[in-house]
Order: structure tokens, then sequence, then C-alpha cells
């Protein structure tokens, strides 16, 4: 017989000896409907008016005089473009969009590179030969414990996209994947395709996400991605992250899309480190933290993958950006110190146009073992990149 929810609560709330006041007691729990029974964090709690509904589309606060001050001062750098029909839309089909892709919407033509003058590429691949950028969207994910644990079995780190509004829902949960060792990087407040907002909704939906520390990375839902919106996030100094494959794993389900699709998405990427594609420069793939089915895909490709490329670490690694925060007392290490060779100068945060060859090297045991320190607390924030918003979560840093 199915719990009921008052049952499930009472339980939850440490009735039966569980803490779900601590990210090591929430780390803890292995039954996934206890994950994903609701608790209530007292410091989010207490913050929560200064943050946006959750799962709608952000807008900037009107008693934020913080916020309105960074909108303004970006605000002249960013196009005066007309936001454009979301994907799937119905004005979408019919949208009277220029050929010749001016702005260079990612969406309608996979553009990488800015037409607007002083916006750097996004980043797409990663430059380190045989090398695989790992990361996943859409998280935290309130039952990714069994995942996360088999993460930490294999000591693999990589770059976890999050959303605000799940930050807001789980935020032990996000709490974790810091103390885990992961990189965090921007997945928007709501998870809206950002062409289709304003400029001031768009500078919103990035101001206002929930990160453990200050981030320099961002990924449009979708790839949902022009040069407005690029202004936005660069004004913000955040760098955005695509990817070129993409395992369709969020598909699963929704318009007939089986497993067996998702399983042959992730065997033609495999097939192809296998014959050499990336034996020049390594590939990121589109993954989720989305349900059990795309962390259970992941896990169950995870070995294979492992074979197929001689390295896989988060896309700051692969990319030798060792400060992948504002913050200066959090890093990452070297591509180096993961492989054995440089290709890329060490802490360097630009990424070579030709990206040279790698020998073999040590392996994913390079990277630092998780070490908590009870002492080295700090404070979870829904931050810019500039500075700070808002203290919530105490949370512990590593390293």
């Amino acid at each position: 017989m199915k719990p009921s929810a008052i049952i499930l609560a009472f339980f939850t709330l440490g009735c039966w000896g569980l803490d779900r006041s601590t990210e090591n007691g929430e780390a803890a729990i292995t039954d996934p409907q206890v994950e994903c029974s609701p608790y209530s964090y007292p410091l989010l709690v207490a913050q929560r008016v200064a943050f946006p509904t959750s799962w709608k589309p952000a807008s900037i606060l009107q008693n934020d005089s913080d916020a309105n001050a960074r909108w303004q001062s970006i605000a002249s750098s960013v196009p005066n473009t007309q936001p454009k029909p979301a994907p799937g839309s119905s004005g979408a089909s019919t949208f009277n969009y220029k050929a010749d892709d001016p702005d260079c919407w990612w969406t309608r033509s996979q553009c990488t590179t800015p037409k607007l003058s002083g916006l750097p590429p996004d980043i797409a691949n990663v430059p380190e030969p045989s090398t695989m950028g790992y990361g996943f969207d859409d998280g935290p994910n309130c039952s990714h414990n069994a995942f996360y644990d088999y993460l930490a079995s294999k000591n693999q780190k990589a770059t976890m996209f999050f959303v605000g509004s799940n930050v807001m829902d789980w935020p032990l949960e996000a709490q974790r994947a810091l103390a885990d060792g992961h990189e965090i990087c921007v997945h928007t407040w709501s998870h809206s395709p950002m062409t289709s907002l304003s400029s001031p909704s768009a500078f919103a939906e990035l101001y206002y996400t929930v990160v453990g520390v200050t981030p320099t990375c961002w990924r449009p839902p979708y790839g949902d991605v022009d040069d407005r919106i690029r202004a936005i996030a660069n004004g913000l100094g955040l760098r955005t992250i695509l990817w070129k494959y993409d395992s369709n794993d969020w598909r699963f389900n929704a318009g007939g899309v089986t497993k067996a699709q998702i399983d042959a998405n992730y065997q033609s990427f495999i097939n192809q480190a296998t014959t050499g594609t990336f034996s020049s420069a390594g590939a990121i793939i589109l993954t989720h933290e989305l349900n059990n089915f795309t962390m259970q895909e992941s896990m169950d490709y995870y070995d294979q993958l492992k074979s197929v490329f001689k390295y896989i670490v988060p896309v700051a690694v692969a990319l030798n950006k060792t400060q992948p925060y504002v913050e200066k007392n959090y890093t990452l290490p070297t591509f180096e110190q993961c492989s054995g060779t440089t290709t890329v100068s060490p802490g360097s945060t630009s990424v070579s146009a030709e990206p040279s060859r790698s020998g073999g090297g040590p392996t994913q045991s390079e990277f630092p073992q998780n070490k908590k320190s009870s002492a080295a607390t700090t404070i979870l924030t829904w931050s810019d990149a500039a500075k700070s918003v808002a203290a919530l979560i105490s949370c512990l840093l590593l390293y």
C-alpha cells in the first residue's frame, strides 16, 4: 500500500531519524520517494521574498535596487532586437527571420560565432583531444542521490547546469553538488526560452539564478540564444556553453521518442569517438539530470564513454579554466593535472583555436578526492557574476 502524503511527510521530517536539515543528511537518503518529498529549509524561507516566483519567467523585482542598477549598467550594450517566438509555439513556424541570420540565432541556424562585435564565441566543443566535457542540465533533481553516489564511486566530476527554481525546491540537493566538487553553471531561473523574453526579463533569468558560488558560465535552455541574449550574459560575466551532440534523453516518452532511439544516440556518439572523430579536439554532448531515466542512461553508458575517451572532465577543466567562479578560494584542477599534459596554458581562460595533441597520462583519479572540512563553510547564494545577491544556505567547499 502506497503511504499517504501525510505519513510520508511525517517520515521525512526526521521522525524516524532522517536528517533533512543538512547536505550530509539529505545525501544519505536512499529511497527516491523520500528524497522527493518536500521539506522546509528555514534560511531559504526567510529570504524567499527577495526572489522571483518559481517556475515563472523572472522579472526584476521593483524593490531590488541592486538588480535595477546592474541592469541599467549593461542595458546600453544590449541590442534593441525584438523577442522571437518561443521554439515550438504557434508563431515559430511562420516567424519571418532573415536568411542571413543577423542575430546568430542558435535555434534557427546553430550559429555559435556572434555577429555582434565584442562578444566571445560560444563553447560547443572542447579543445583537448580525445576529451569529453561532461555535464548535465536541469538539476538539481530531487532523486539524484543514487546518481551522485555513482559519480562519486568513479571519482567523476561534472558540470551541473542548475535551474534556479529547482534549487528553490531542492536546496540541499544543490548543496551536495558543490560539496561533491562538481562545477556549477547557470541554467536560468525558470527554464524559459530566452530569446522569447524581453531583455529585462532575460537579465532577471540570469541574475536571480541560484548557485552556490558566483559562476562564470551558463547554458541557454533548449540552446535558445541569440546576440541580444549573449550580450546580457556577457554583461553578467557569463560564458555561453552549448553542445554539438545531443543524446535527446530529455525527449524520452515525449512525442513517441523511445529508449531505443536514445540508446542509438549514445551509441552513435561512442562510435564517433571510437573511429577518431575527436582525436584532434574533444566534444560536449547534451545530457540531463532531469529524471530517473536520464540519470540511469548516463550511468549505463559511463563505462563505454570512459573506454573511448581518454579523459572525461568538467567543461571548465577541459578548457583549462581553473577559476570557474568569481570567488578565488575555489579552484578546479588544471587539465595538465588530469591528463599529465598541457595543451592550453595552465590557469588560462582562453581556448586555443588550434588544439594541440595530448599524449597519455593519469586517469580521472588525478582529481583531488573530496575532503569536507566542518570549518570551511560558506553561504549558498543567488548571485550574478559580479557579486553575491543574498546569503541563503550554508554549504561546504572543497579543496
